[in-house]
């Protein structure tokens, strides 16, 4: 989806800055020459229209409106993503909760029963010495740091778009994308781990 929205975004920028482009500086003589020696009418009403068609007008305007209109249908995509993470990680949330308060017993009987150094086995440094399934916290502090990244990552994009219009400038434009496509908020490491997990 960020790929998506990412050129949603360029293509914004590549409209609008059609639409701003700065028509012909007449100033230079050079220029000035070259003009006056290929004068036609429609050059002429092409220089008094800004340097830009009717057409190329026409069709940049719709651009803006298609990518304005993608990126906000964008937007509530990551929302509603964001709001199945939130229902899943208060699943786990409440099986994390209900894990505790039936381990908590055993936890009680298990450090009463290790008081005796008599009662350790051999299993017991084979079962430590085995690579540590995940448990049910590991998954929820995965899904948890998870839900923050998307929702930090979602609440940039969401500045962003808001504050797309046509006076954006082309710095602004250029730090927009930037940020959009580098998505400081998202650790890859962790969505690996992620990944990892997933049975």
């Amino acid at each position: 989806m960020v790929p998506v929205g990412g050129r949603l975004l360029t293509g914004f920028q590549q409209g609008l800055e059609f639409l701003l482009r700065p028509p012909i500086k007449k100033t230079s003589k050079l220029i000035e020459n070259i003009l006056k020696a290929n004068e036609t009418k429609r050059l002429k009403s092409y220089l008094e229209a800004g340097c830009i068609n009717s057409h190329d007008r026409v069709e940049n305007t719709s651009k803006l409106h298609t990518c304005l209109h993608g990126l906000h249908d964008h937007l509530i995509k990551v929302k509603s993503i964001l709001n199945e993470l939130e229902c899943l990680l208060g699943v786990a949330t409440a099986a994390l909760q209900m894990a505790n308060e039936h381990l908590s017993p055993l936890m009680d009987m298990e450090s009463v029963v290790g008081l005796d150094p008599q009662e350790s086995s051999g299993e017991d440094e084979m079962t430590s010495s085995r690579v540590r399934e995940p448990e049910v916290t590991d998954y929820a502090a995965v899904m948890g740091i998870i839900y923050s990244m998307v929702k930090q990552d979602y609440t940039m994009q969401n500045k962003i778009v808001t504050s797309l219009n046509v006076k954006s400038s082309s710095e602004e434009l250029e730090s927009y994308s930037l940020m959009w496509s580098l998505r400081p908020y998202v650790n890859d490491q962790t969505m690996k781990l992620a990944w990892k997990l997933v049975p």
